[in-house]
């Protein structure tokens, strides 16, 4: 396992959350999730409208089959693994404070990366593993979730106890570890960005 270390003073949680592939199997219950799902409640938003949805199938329950089948085939091949697959979707819409009737969001996907980033934290905290994924078909994905018109889904994310690397595939046990990062000099800039 590669050991992370931050060039500047940060809480360790952000350095131990990690994405892995490899799951145990082991079913998740509801009670596992809600957490999870607080913590992404109070994640910021525009306007405080909160557009962020989720969609969730505990493995082996009645929507399990079809929330794995709306993922490509590379991912479902890990994913069918984990105790619970969640869809992370946002409202489309927005009626803005003051205003009547709703109008297209502009903030929506930030706004549901921003919960999403809530809850991996939780689970990390808790021991879960979270691993989001944009290898999924949209038009399945639209259809398990009820998305429908007013819903984008974003991603979809895997959430479970860890598995041993060894059941991976070859290819991805070598990937099995937390990836490193850019530097703070290379993401954040004292005026315009540069290069």
């Amino acid at each position: 396992m590669t050991t992370r270390n931050a060039d500047h003073p940060i809480d360790p949680d952000f350095l131990a959350r990690w994405s892995p592939r490899a799951y145990s199997e082991q079913a998740l219950t509801e009670a596992d999730l809600l957490p999870l799902f607080e913590a992404a409640r109070w994640a910021p938003s525009a306007f405080n409208y909160q557009p962020w949805r989720f969609a969730y199938a505990l493995r082996g329950d009645a929507n399990w089959d079809a929330f794995v089948g709306a993922l490509l085939p590379f991912n479902a091949g890990w994913a069918q693994k984990a105790g619970a697959l969640l869809y992370v979707l946002s409202d489309k819409q927005i009626t803005a404070p003051g205003a009547s009737e709703a109008t297209p969001a502009k903030w929506n996907s930030f706004d549901a990366g921003a919960a999403w980033a809530y809850l991996a934290l939780q689970g990390a905290k808790r021991g879960l593993s979270t691993h989001a994924m944009a290898g999924f078909d949209p038009e399945a994905a639209a259809k398990v979730t009820g998305a429908g018109e007013r819903y984008k889904v974003e991603v979809a994310v895997a959430v479970g106890w860890r598995g041993d690397a060894g059941d991976l595939p070859e290819a991805l046990q070598a990937r099995e570890k937390p990836s490193p990062r850019l530097t703070v000099g290379e993401i954040a800039f004292h005026g315009a960005l540069k290069g």
